[in-house]
């Protein structure tokens, strides 16, 4: 039988590498390659000031760097094997070069999912990845599975593979960047949903909606993808599908998994086989919530019992960032979903409320149109508080809504200012929410970083 890692590992020894960006992943990547004598060349965009620790721990390990704004340039003729960053285009003309002239690319991902010895379960989508990813891990932890949880979020996962075993689950979040230059798939495959994002990086919606196509098409006889059916793209994708199962909130699905009333419910062959969830049991509000877990449930169905899917909905708390309360304060309640940089994402969070809401957004453009999300502000929110890049493009599509009835809006420039000014205008009873509908690269380095500077204001009111 053979063994992958120990394959690689005679491959890689006295291999040249470039490892294209030096982020929080391919560090450890780095250290990987370097352990089995590959002799690496990292490349990053930032300066030896700016990497800081970072770069003092690749002048130990002996890597060579390239840095700066030019790191991209002096990819060597000599280079056999690329490993890039997510966020660096396979079609760079460095990149191509070095390919024609031989160069295998591929990533830490790539590597990991070629080199783990157990079975991987993985979530893409445009929202509720997240949440999506860390309900199947609970589900199958409280089930009594050892789990690696990691890609988009938690650590590099590069890191574990030897010490995984085969019986262990691997379950990974997977990002459209992640997944544009991937060849293999996972065991079970999850598409939450696929809605315009990312469009400024991707070259246009039909590569970002490819992108996400590659975690089932690579699969094997045998393997699971769970689809969203209620999503145009994702209902295409399973029609694509030999191995797809879909949910369905708002559709009586002749087999899959179902609402039917307040319980979800498992059907075949147009009847209902079985109930597993009330949803009034899920802790986490909001009816998007309930579709993550139609998504999970039709996941590691068959692997946990309906007894472990229940105890995971009355102890699941949520993720950090996701519609995450922080406090109320003169009778108005906090919440931080500065996860949510998309219009869609918004939407959803906008309709986890059954009252109106003031509402902060705004941030970084990412190329996606308001026009749609205008009328969604006008019936949702009591009161707008914009900032950022975007601020006059949401202001402009909420005005041209046909259901805008006066609602009030006011921008700022700063952060914190806009922060406070929802606090003036907020009155005991409200709900205050930051929902961004955008990125946060305009102010912050990434989301994270955008709510948790919204929770330390908040704390300081």
């Amino acid at each position: 039988m053979s063994n992958p890692i120990a394959e690689f590992n005679k491959k890689i020894n006295g291999t040249t590498a470039a490892v294209i960006g030096v982020g929080v992943s391919n560090l450890p990547l780095i250290r990987f390659l370097v352990e089995r004598g590959a002799k690496v060349t990292a490349h990053d965009k930032r300066t030896v000031e700016q990497m800081g620790e970072t770069y003092a721990e690749l002048e130990k390990l002996g890597v060579k760097t390239v840095l700066g704004d030019g790191y991209l340039d002096e990819i060597g003729d000599d280079i056999e094997i690329i490993f890039k960053t997510p966020g660096v285009r396979y079609d760079a003309p460095a990149i191509l070069e070095a390919m024609e002239r031989g160069a295998e690319l591929t990533s830490e991902m790539e590597l990991f999912f070629e080199l783990c010895p157990c079975d991987i379960i993985a979530v893409t989508g445009s929202d509720g990845k997240t949440t999506t990813t860390s309900l199947i891990n609970d589900m199958l932890t409280r089930g009594g599975y050892k789990c690696y949880l990691g890609g988009n979020i938690g650590r590099p996962l590069i890191e574990d593979v030897e010490s995984i075993e085969p019986n262990d689950k691997a379950v990974v979040e997977l990002s459209s960047f992640q997944l544009h230059t991937m060849k293999r798939s996972p065991h079970i495959a999850v598409v939450t949903n696929v809605t315009p994002n990312h469009l400024d990086w991707h070259t246009d919606f039909d590569e970002y909606v490819d992108a996400k196509r590659a975690v089932f098409k690579f699969q094997k006889p045998g393997d699971r993808a769970v689809f969203n059916y209620d999503n145009d793209v994702t209902r295409g994708f399973a029609e694509e599908c030999e191995n797809g199962v879909c949910f369905s909130r708002r559709e009586m699905l002749g087999d899959g998994y179902c609402l039917s009333g307040d319980m979800i419910v498992l059907r075949s062959e147009g009847e209902t086989e079985r109930e597993i969830l009330n949803i009034n049991d899920i802790y986490i509000p909001g009816m998007h919530n309930v579709e993550n877990y139609m998504a999970a449930i039709a996941a590691v169905d068959g692997l946990v019992g309906d007894d472990v899917i229940r105890a995971t909905a009355k102890g699941f708390t949520g993720v950090p960032h996701r519609i995450e309360f922080v406090r109320e304060l003169d009778g108005v309640k906090y919440y931080n979903d500065s996860i949510a940089s998309s219009p869609a994402r918004t939407t959803a969070g906008l309709n986890s409320f059954k009252q109106k809401v003031v509402l902060i957004a705004g941030g970084y453009d990412k190329k996606i149109p308001f026009d749609d999300f205008g009328p969604v502000v006008a019936e949702h929110v009591k009161k707008l508080v914009l900032c950022g890049f975007t601020a006059d493009k949401i202001e402009k599509a909420v005005k041209n809504a046909d259901n805008f009835n006066g609602l009030p809006i006011y921008k700022s420039d700063d952060f914190k200012k806009a922060v406070e000014t929802a606090k003036e205008i907020s009155e005991p009873g409200d709900v205050v929410i930051l929902s961004p509908a955008c990125a946060s690269f305009d102010m912050f380095k990434n989301f994270e970083e955008r709510g948790n500077r919204f929770k330390e204001i908040v704390n300081e009111l």
